[in-house]
């Protein structure tokens, strides 16, 4: 289950490649349903904050009518950083789930409440990191 989430994710950090945006992609799940998803508008809306995670936060959070979700896993093409991983943390999302590692600015791995799963369909995840940089260079 954990690949079908992760593609859909994959799908979304295309679609920020066609807004020149870092492409990465995030999806929240609960009880197998698809509650939200995003990707990073941080070039597109002029703002450090609009990252895809705390745009998928916003949306479920939204849906849901709660700030708390509890029972419901995030999807990611890269590990969080630290501003995502704390609202992730504060938001009570039970599991994340993630493609490859952030070198620079990962984070995840030091918060404890949730379940962490990574390099969900890593190669599709880091191919797509590097081929944007790469015409960036």
């Amino acid at each position: 289950m954990n690949e079908y989430y992760m593609n859909i994710a994959i799908k979304e950090a295309k679609k920020a490649l066609k807004h020149d945006e870092v492409p990465i992609g995030a999806v929240i799940v609960k009880n197998n349903k698809i509650i939200s998803k995003a990707f990073n508008k941080r070039e597109t809306k002029k703002n450090i904050i609009n990252h895809a995670e705390i745009l998928a936060i916003s949306k479920a959070c939204k849906k849901l009518k709660n700030w708390r979700l509890n029972d419901c896993t995030i999807y990611v093409t890269m590990e969080p950083c630290m501003m995502c991983s704390g609202a992730i943390e504060q938001a009570r999302i039970n599991k994340v789930v993630y493609g490859i590692d952030n070198e620079k600015y990962g984070y995840i791995k030091n918060i404890k409440c949730a379940q962490i799963v990574s390099h969900v369909c890593e190669s599709e995840c880091k191919n797509i990191v590097q081929n944007f940089f790469k015409k960036k260079r």
